[in-house]
């Protein structure tokens, strides 16, 4: 029988002394998740877009990391650093991500549009988790957190694009589960609506918290109150899904890879 140490149930996300790395660390959601991270004693690195660091500095104590992490070069860099600093990792997070503005058929999207999307979203999804995976070896193990959507699955018109790249994601997972194995988890969040900065542009495009945006004027030309769609009745807020984040960066959800944690209210329930 496998030798395990006993669980301790009474805390959520990594344990006190983990290195944990946050591409998007700057953004909505990521600002939640690394100050929970923090505040449990977790050692962090907060990846981001050198905008988003400018517009939203890091906490004291917080390594910043400014990247575009869809340049293959850069992102080899600055996980050398960190292995040059920390000379191993328990913890990566992907949260980057953009949509196209304003929202348009396939048929419509130019190629060039699509390649960014493309880029921010997979790519740099795919490089960075690569370039952790030695660092997670190096420290024995560890957890992969990806960001999925509701929408790689439950398609809205206008979105195309997006929901391609975030079906890619659970892909992604799913590969790096089995090739992580045993050591390596990794798994995908999958959020509905969530009250951020991404509603009015995204962190690095001068999108900010409460500032109305695509997302807003997409449904409202539409005629659509989506909270009525959402059988708990409301947009998810930061804390929706830092919550699962946590869990799945952390020793409580030690035998879970491959999956997608859906969060939307019980609007999707696949």
């Amino acid at each position: 029988m496998t030798d395990l140490p006993a669980l301790d149930t009474s805390r959520l996300g990594p344990r006190p002394g983990s290195r944990v790395a946050v591409v998007g660390g700057c953004g909505s959601i990521g600002r939640g998740y690394v100050a929970a991270c923090l505040a449990g004693g977790a050692r962090i690195a907060a990846i981001d877009l050198p905008a988003s660091h400018a517009q939203n500095p890091v906490p004291a104590g917080v390594e910043a990391i400014a990247l575009d992490a869809t340049d293959e070069q850069a992102v080899g860099l600055a996980f050398e650093r960190l292995d040059r600093a920390w000379r191993g990792l328990d913890v990566f997070v992907h949260l980057a991500g953009i949509t196209h503005v304003p929202p348009k058929p396939l048929e419509e999207i130019e190629s060039a549009v699509w390649d960014e999307v493309m880029g921010i979203n997979l790519r740099s999804a795919y490089l960075t988790a690569r370039a952790a995976m030695g660092l997670l070896r190096k420290a024995g193990g560890g957890a992969i957190v990806l960001t999925s959507s509701g929408l790689a699955l439950n398609v809205e018109k206008g979105l195309g694009v997006y929901s391609v790249t975030k079906a890619g994601i659970i892909g992604l997972t799913k590969v790096l589960a089995k090739e992580g194995a045993p050591d390596i988890r990794a798994n995908a969040i999958a959020p509905g609506a969530v009250e951020t900065a991404f509603m009015s542009g995204g962190t690095g495009r001068g999108g900010a918290d409460g500032k109305r945006g695509w997302w807003h004027d997409h449904l409202g030309t539409r005629g659509i109150d989506i909270t009525k769609t959402i059988p708990m009745g409301r947009l998810a807020v930061v804390d929706d899904v830092v919550g699962p984040m946590l869990f799945l960066s952390g020793d409580a959800s030690r035998y879970m890879s491959g999956q997608v944690l859906h969060m939307n209210g019980g609007r999707l329930t696949p």
